[in-house]
C-alpha cells in the first residue's frame, strides 16, 4: 500500500468510529446533562445519583443501536478486506 491508500483506509476507520459510537455517547451526553440541571435545580448534590440513570440510558441505547452499529462496522471489514484481497 502507498502512503495515500493507507490515510484513506486510516481516514474511513476514523470516520466509522465516530459514527458508531456517536449514538451511545449523545444518549450519554443527554442524560447527564438533565441529570446535572436536576440536581442543580434540587440542589441535591449526591454523586452516585448521576450514575445509574446515566448507566441504563446507555445500556438501552446499546440494545437499541446495536444493529445499527454493528451493520457499519461489518461494512468496513469488509472494505478493508476487498482492499488486502486486490493487493
Amino acid at each position: 500500500m502507498t502512503g495515500p491508500e493507507v490515510l484513506d483506509v486510516a481516514r474511513d476507520a476514523i470516520y466509522t468510529l465516530i459514527v458508531v459510537a456517536s449514538p451511545v455517547m449523545l444518549v450519554g451526553l443527554a442524560v447527564g446533562v438533565a441529570i446535572s440541571l436536576l440536581q442543580a435545580v434540587t440542589q441535591i448534590q449526591e454523586m452516585t445519583i448521576a450514575f445509574v440513570p446515566k448507566i441504563l440510558a446507555i445500556f438501552i441505547s446499546l440494545l437499541i443501536a446495536l444493529p445499527f452499529m454493528a451493520e457499519r462496522l461489518h461494512a468496513e471489514m469488509l472494505r478493508i478486506a476487498a482492499r488486502i484481497a486486490s493487493g
